[in-house]
């Protein structure tokens, strides 16, 4: 019995970090501020633009002020920074749209719950070519919470027109592991995200070390 493979997107479908940076940089360069570093910052880009914004302020030089609400200013430049330049250098991971087809043939469900927000993750999806191999795109705003709570990632599995005692979710960080449990489903974890193979230390029910291997795990998770 086929059933339905939700995906995280950044950090486990595509290396999103050099954009994200981007993004960030532009608004921190706005302030005086120096940026990230896409290579030694990539795993701060995975958690979020405020995660961003931040680490770029605690870096200012001594006696720059930040003023007071400079997230709250910095956070809507970003999401249009990033909107701007959504795809110049993400790249999808090796693998990926051969394994979507070969789940596709297997008859599995396909669904995205991101904690990107949902206009952003649907423009990226389609600038990568594989929107329509998603079912479902439930986004960071698509519902009033997100994850790890599991009512994006229930929501997702309903829209794919699935089951959720029939799904598990592939991700690439804690917030992915937390949103499994939460929801009563496996999880997997990509061992080439951010974090690369120490991501292990999560102790997710399967490590996946390429996308060849994703259609052997639905099988044997989802029949």
């Amino acid at each position: 019995m086929a059933g339905t493979v939700v995906f995280d997107l950044d950090g486990t479908l595509a290396d999103t970090a050099g954009d994200l940076i981007g993004a960030a940089n532009a608004v921190l360069a706005r302030r005086g501020l120096a940026g990230l570093d896409p290579v030694g910052d990539a795993a701060i880009a995975f958690e979020g633009g405020r995660a961003m914004l931040r680490a770029g302020y605690a870096r200012a030089s001594a006696g720059m002020l930040i003023p007071p609400g400079a997230e709250d200013e910095d956070f809507p430049r970003l999401l249009d920074a990033y909107g701007a330049a959504i795809a110049v250098h993400t790249r999808l991971y090796p693998g990926v749209e051969d394994a979507l087809s070969v789940l596709a043939a297997d008859g599995h469900r396909l669904a995205v719950c991101t904690n990107k927000p949902e206009g952003l993750a649907d423009s990226l999806l389609r600038a990568l070519n594989i929107r329509d191999a998603f079912a479902s795109l439930v986004g960071a705003d698509t519902m009033p919470v997100r994850k790890p709570d599991p009512l994006p990632y229930r929501e997702a599995v309903t829209r794919a027109g699935g089951e959720v005692g029939q799904s598990f979710l592939l991700g690439d960080t804690v917030t992915d592991v937390k949103t499994a449990a939460s929801a009563q489903v496996k999880v997997a974890l990509v061992s080439f995200g951010p974090e690369g193979p120490g991501i292990s230390r999560l102790r997710p029910d399967a490590m996946l070390d390429h996308f060849d291997a994703l259609p052997a795990l639905a099988r044997g998770w989802l029949g």
